[in-house]
């Protein structure tokens, strides 16, 4: 006969986890020497072979034993088994994929890691693609991104910490850094924004966690980098971050990051140093393009300092259009161009960006909507933001270059000197968990500033050497 108190915890157990009402949920009585045990797992998260070896462990036990509770976890053909005292940590185990078994008269309970995520195979990120070096990417699976990680750091001191974040849904954070690298202060802080976080759940990710952590929602810039390489984490690893692996997002947060943090590209590691220099430099004068060149030129053409061969760039007088007009409804159609491109297939979206960009440009001007040297300038800008390594930094330099047109249009040359110098003192008063953005121009570090201007190349660590006596 079951014993009354195990009937009783057993029916609110699989009350509130909608057992017998949910197909996924699969549930198993067992007899053991008189003993009933309970098996409940998810289907679509556990891997159903490990769950038959593990019942079968369990059929097999031998007889000539007394019946107990230790028997049982010894016999069991898995190395991942966890007792389990707390019935609310029981079901969060479930939820998250173990198998969990519940036995009749005892007040301990066993979780088994067997999950099985379902996931995509391992690809190369779409926005982080590289000529030559590796081309394994996380996926949304944070048990392989870790061992991704692993794989490449084979560092005793490589630390990864779990959290649980959401009151409803639960989702597994994984802090990762290496011991004695990562500041202990800076590790201290996040450990407590993740065990302090209160949200239902964590259904966004990544986004939501740093939205939780960082807490400023005006401001466009971003103060964490993602990425979804596993060798770029590493590398920051070891630069003294700390990176958040969240379950169910292919991205991974590094913190603290700075503006020159954002600006960099694994490429320019994969080529000679003199290579790497040059694409460095390139594309740091597209990030200053996308940033300065169309509000420049509307500041210098009012000015009327566009002479000799930059005359070149002086619009046409047969425009009818306000050129601040002009300049507006390009930067929307570029926008609208970018935004069609993520939304259409990829076997359409190359034909539509042809078709969008060089028809109605060549129509725009046709009719006199556009001068052709609207035309130009913002397409440069908008190569510029492309060439940004950082997809949130991209679109927060656009803001800003939006921000410079505006002080332009209003104030001129003036207004535009002036809009670039609040710019520069509201990013020198931004700080990534605690380190200040500019960083190492503000403070100025040369020694630091020169390794960002310059892919030097790597170097053997000093070590002293000591002749053996013969």
């Amino acid at each position: 006969m079951v014993d009354a108190r195990f009937s009783d915890a057993v029916s609110e157990f699989e009350q509130r986890l909608g057992i017998g009402a949910s197909y996924d949920v699969e549930k198993r009585e067992i007899k053991v020497f008189s003993r009933q045990i309970n098996i409940y797992y998810l289907s679509g998260l556990t891997d159903g072979m490990q769950a038959i070896k593990i019942i079968e462990s369990i059929l097999t036990i031998p007889r000539k034993r007394p019946y107990s509770f230790e028997l049982v976890r010894d016999n069991l053909s898995h190395h991942a088994v966890k007792v389990v005292k707390d019935w609310r940590e029981l079901r969060a185990l479930f939820l998250d994929g173990l198998i969990i078994m519940i036995f009749e008269g005892e007040e301990r309970a066993l979780a088994i890691d067997v999950r099985k995520y379902p996931t995509r195979g391992i690809s190369e990120p779409d926005m982080e693609k590289v000529i030559r070096g590796a081309h394994d990417g996380f996926t949304e699976n944070f048990h392989l991104n870790v061992a991704l990680l692993r794989r490449r750091i084979k560092d005793e001191r490589l630390r990864n910490e779990i959290f649980t974040v959401g009151t409803a849904s639960a989702t597994i954070v994984c802090l990762s850094y290496i011991e004695g690298i990562c500041s202990e202060d800076v590790l201290k802080k996040i450990r407590s924004q993740l065990r302090n976080i209160k949200v239902e759940h964590l259904i966004m990710a990544d986004k939501a966690l740093e939205e939780l952590i960082i807490r400023r929602h005006l401001n466009p810039y971003p103060l964490v980098r993602y990425t979804e390489r596993a060798d770029t984490v590493a590398v920051h690893l070891y630069q003294g971050m700390f990176a958040l692996f969240v379950d169910t997002s292919p991205s991974v947060i590094l913190a603290p990051a700075t503006f020159a943090d954002h600006i960099q590209h694994t490429e320019e590691y994969r080529q000679t140093p003199l290579s790497g220099t040059y694409l460095r430099g390139i594309r740091y004068i597209g990030i200053l393009i996308s940033l300065f060149l169309t509000p420049l030129w509307l500041a210098l053409l009012e000015a009327g300092a566009l002479r000799g061969i930059l005359a070149l760039l002086v619009p046409a007088a047969d425009v009818s259009v306000n050129i601040y007009l002009q300049v507006a409804l390009a930067e929307v159609g570029v926008e609208f161009l970018r935004m069609a491109s993520i939304h259409t297939p990829n076997a359409l979206s190359t034909a539509m960006g042809l078709i969008a960009g060089i028809l109605l440009g060549d129509i725009a001007v046709a009719v006199g909507l556009f001068s052709v040297q609207t035309v130009l300038l913002v397409a440069l800008s908008a190569i510029g933001t492309y060439a940004t390594p950082s997809y949130e930094l991209g679109l927060a330099n656009k803001i800003s270059k939006m921000f410079f047109i505006l002080a332009t249009f209003l104030f001129g040359y003036w207004g535009l000197a002036a809009a670039a110098v609040l710019w520069f003192v509201y990013l020198c008063t931004l700080k990534s968990v605690g380190k200040p953005y500019l960083y190492p121009l503000v403070p100025f570090k040369l020694k630091r500033l020169l390794k960002i201007l310059i892919r030097y190349p790597y170097k053997n660590q000093k070590q002293e050497v000591t002749n053996a006596k013969t």
